[in-house]
């Protein structure tokens, strides 16, 4: 049997979806590296239950570059398993060819040439494009956001989300759950709920609640028939909203995990006659992969979060059969595409795609493309100012530290005399080139909350090792439900090792600052910023950053402060 070349990735691409692992070398070395709009893009429809799912883009409008993690370790049980691969292991994983736009997409391997041979990624009118090629061929098709929308750009912050909320109802987003967007406070998340998305989009959280009664604050989930099909849409927000952003910005919320909660939900959406029954959450993929393990009746859970890019989903056996986990990664980088088929009352087969965002093989949506020309019309001077010049490749993503926090945390240190900084381990936040331009929209990308405030601390030692403590188990706690999302944070002028699979407080050694030991008792100038106790000011940190920028003008390639990190040789998701 001799197949032609779209037969050859139609049958690769059923035979992905399906788990079978195929060698990047042997399989894949048919398909050429060099892609076109009709090879990445071309994915049969398949089944009568179509879903279409973006997630944690963070108000990035427009294509932009996004550089994968180096580090992104798995410990315990996580060992050597996704979403904990990085680079060649997670191309081996996944069957992807080296130097593919595959790799590009989801790995930061040779990231640098790759993104000059392939280009931006995501942007909101190329997502546009794609999401009309994918529903021509899927009548029904509901678009589904997992959260992280309304905020992480300067626009975002000025409109209080404005922006995005009006560039996802021309997107046609149908269903949505949360976690950033309640950093713009209950009453204004309430407002765009109760006035924007009225009639057009579901808000859906099971396991936000009244801190009173107890009460639904959103809609625990909505049933949309599709081609026949009744199909549940369950949504779970970050459970841990309260404790990673500040609570004062919804004082009457309750959050957290609830699995009896949402076994519940499941089995009340299948008693209202789901047929399938989908859970669009914002948990993190690790809290997804045990929660699949535990509650019955799901089909799928769409997940996002971590903003781990996986190219197949994992499949989980629990006590009512089995479930699809999946993560669609970050800023608008990824489209994921999960078809059903769904005949005698449950779901029979799928076929899932992740899709990367290329902007140079979609070309932009004219609507989408006019609306944010319009969006940011106002903001332009101040977006587009030049700060400086970076001669190395800036970026985030990283367990330990990224090039773009070493220099804000470099930043904090100069001009507030600090001794130590600490920058959030946000895993939201653009790359950028060698050579690029630093500009004021770059900047805000790393920085934009409304909390962003800095601070200048005096704290003594034992206090360092605390916080050190506590944010290392919420990254590498054994136990998913216990990790509260993020990366560790970012640490300038000290140094310190770490030990990732450690008990708890007993991670975190050989602190330095220089080449003498960080004492218990004595008291240091600790910079940082976005803190989320109530009452906390401060001049915002992208006024502090921007200032050291404009005086800098050329920013030499950041070299990485991160820990010496033990007990982890082998680990698979270490880039060596």
């Amino acid at each position: 049997m001799s197949l032609s070349r779209r037969e050859f990735l139609q049958v690769l691409g059923a035979a992905a979806a399906a788990g079978m692992a195929l060698d990047s070398r042997s399989v894949l070395a048919a398909a050429s590296a060099t892609p076109s709009a009709d090879t990445l893009y071309d994915v049969p429809a398949f089944g009568n239950v179509h879903l279409l799912h973006f997630t944690d883009c963070h108000a990035q409008l427009k294509p932009m570059y996004f550089r994968e993690p180096s580090v992104n370790l798995g410990i315990g049980m996580a060992n050597g398993k996704v979403p904990h691969l990085v680079g060649e292991q997670l191309l081996r994983y996944a069957g992807l060819q080296p130097g593919s736009a595959d790799a590009y997409a989801f790995t930061c391997l040779d990231f640098e040439s790759a993104a000059q041979s392939y280009g931006k990624v995501g942007g909101f009118a190329h997502l546009a494009t794609l999401v009309k090629r994918l529903r021509a061929s899927r009548p029904g098709a509901l678009l589904l956001d997992g959260g992280d929308t309304w905020q992480g750009s300067g626009t975002a912050l000025w409109t209080k989300g404005q922006d995005m909320v009006d560039a996802c109802l021309l997107l046609g987003v149908d269903v949505m759950t949360a976690h950033w967007e309640m950093t713009l406070g209950d009453k204004r998340v309430q407002e765009i709920v109760e006035k924007d998305f009225k009639g057009k989009v579901d808000f859906v959280a099971q396991n936000i609640k009244t801190t009173d009664f107890g009460d639904q604050v959103f809609a625990p989930y909505t049933i949309r028939e599709m081609n026949g099909v009744p199909v549940a849409i369950i949504g779970q927000a970050f459970p841990y909203t309260p404790i990673a952003n500040p609570r004062y910005l919804v004082p009457e919320w309750s959050f957290g995990v609830q699995e009896e909660s949402m076994q519940q939900m499941v089995d009340e959406a299948r008693g209202k006659g789901a047929k399938a029954v989908v859970v669009l959450s914002h948990n993190g993929m690790d809290v997804d992969l045990k929660m699949a393990s535990r509650v019955r009746g799901i089909d799928a859970i769409l997940g996002g979060h971590t903003h781990d890019g996986m190219p197949r989903p994992v499949i989980i056996d629990n006590p009512g059969g089995k479930t699809l986990v999946t993560n669609a990664g970050s800023n608008g980088k990824f489209l994921a595409v999960l078809d059903f088929d769904v005949r005698d009352g449950k779901v029979q087969d799928f076929r899932y795609r992740l899709l990367p965002v290329l902007a140079n093989y979609l070309p932009a949506d004219p609507g989408m493309d006019a609306l944010i020309t319009k969006i940011r019309a106002p903001y332009e001077q101040q977006l587009g100012e030049q700060l400086a010049i970076t001669e190395g490749t800036l970026y985030r993503r990283g367990n330990f530290n990224g090039s773009f926090d070493q220099l804000i945390v470099d930043a904090l240190m100069d001009v507030k005399g600090a001794d130590i900084a600490f920058s959030p381990g946000f895993r939201w936040g653009t790359s950028l080139l060698p050579g690029s331009p630093i500009l004021m929209e770059h900047l805000l990308d790393q920085t934009a909350t409304t909390y962003s405030y800095s601070t200048l601390t005096e704290m003594k030692g034992e206090m360092i090792k605390t916080v050190l403590e506590d944010v290392a188990d919420n990254l590498f706690n054994p136990d998913p439900y216990y990790q509260q999302g993020g990366d560790m944070v970012r640490v300038g002028g000290m140094s310190y090792t770490i030990d990732p699979a450690a008990r708890i407080g007993s991670r975190i050694r050989d602190m330095r600052l220089g080449d003498q030991p960080i004492e218990a008792g004595k008291t240091y100038k600790v910079a940082g910023w976005a803190p989320v106790a109530e009452g906390a000011k401060g001049e915002p940190v992208w006024d502090v950053v921007a200032g050291w920028l404009r005086s800098t003008k050329v920013v030499s390639a950041r070299k990485l402060n991160t820990p010496r990190i033990v007990g982890v040789e082998g680990n698979p998701g270490l880039l060596t």
